[in-house]
């Protein structure tokens, strides 16, 4: 009987202080995403993730999304090592889509996750720390969370829009 496997990895918001400590400390693997992740960015990524002190950084987009791109691919490889199993379908949620590439091998770690922190720092200079919100409305159709948008726009004058439609009743 043949077993497969597949991932879908997550997108920002899915960020803790200390994750991927573990893996790094039992995973030659994951340990060498964390080293080249360091190394690509000129940051110290890892211990950013790992300890207490980087709670204030890993609540930056443009720190979050390389440190959750690079957590990811770090289990991933902790996995392959412990299993010697191998994904045959990916995916991932918004930044997930990433790491979907990377365990696909359509692109590099490298290069995703110096495309990342780009992205993350471009969405972080968008919106400054501080100014505008987001939250997911979960069980409600699309088209009433855009009235409520609608209703809410007109009575401040500010932006107020959908931004993701995450499926049928997440907006």
């Amino acid at each position: 009987m043949s077993r497969l496997l597949a991932l879908l990895f997550p997108g920002q918001g899915s960020q803790e202080v200390g994750m991927g400590r573990d893996a790094a400390v039992a995973s030659p693997g994951a340990r060498e995403i964390f080293e080249r992740a360091d190394a690509v960015l000129g940051l110290p990524l890892s211990r950013i993730c790992f300890e207490p002190s980087g709670e204030d950084e890993l609540l930056r987009t443009e720190i979050q999304q390389p440190a959750i791109l690079t957590v990811s691919v770090a289990l991933l490889r902790a996995l392959e090592e412990q299993t010697g199993l191998e994904p045959a379908c990916v995916a991932g949620h918004s930044l997930g889509e990433y790491t979907a590439l990377v365990a696909a091998g359509a692109l590099p770690f490298e290069d995703a996750v110096r495309i990342v922190h780009a992205r993350g720092r471009y969405m972080q200079e968008a919106v400054p720390v501080g100014q505008g919100a987001m939250a997911a409305v979960i069980g409600c159709a699309p088209d009433l969370v855009e009235q409520a948008c609608a209703v809410a726009r007109a009575q401040t004058g500010r932006v107020v829009a959908p931004a993701n439609y995450n499926g049928p009743q997440q907006t």
